[in-house]
């Protein structure tokens, strides 16, 4: 397994903030002004130094909505809590699945039922390298 580089700091780039709200539905006249200037790493990245990104390859986590080519921005300090999305050393393979524990009994599970559910045995290695806080899909 490689380890994973330091991250680079970038300057930051803030985008427009529209203080109106997209309808979904029929559409209605907008507020025309930017309510503010959004820092996605603000809005995005709760702990800077533990943060990380991972493209998700396969479609075990399609119930999560997490697909092939998927971009997952994952929180190292946050605590791994049951039902939580993780990323997972298991046995020395790395995975994202959802985190069953409970009554001793430690699970990873996938979100779609063609994949099984991985049961990690007290003999077994099984290393969270952090809880998955936001996922970032592309539609082109």
């Amino acid at each position: 397994m490689k380890p994973i580089a330091a991250a680079k700091l970038v300057p930051v780039q803030l985008y427009p903030l529209y203080g109106c709200k997209i309808n979904a539905g029929f559409p209605s006249p907008a507020d025309d002004y930017i309510e503010s200037r959004l820092d996605l790493n603000e809005y995005l990245v709760r702990h800077k130094e533990a943060t990380f990104f991972l493209r998700v390859k396969g479609d075990s986590m399609a119930g999560a909505n997490i697909h092939d080519g998927s971009l997952l921005i994952v929180d190292r300090a946050a605590e791994p809590k049951h039902g939580d999305i993780v990323v997972a050393v298991v046995n020395g393979e790395l995975t994202v699945k959802r985190l069953y524990r409970r009554g001793g009994v430690v699970k990873l599970l996938a979100e779609n039922e063609a994949f099984p559910e991985i049961l990690v045995k007290p003999e077994g290695e099984l290393v969270v390298w952090g809880v998955v806080q936001h996922v970032v899909h592309s539609f082109g």
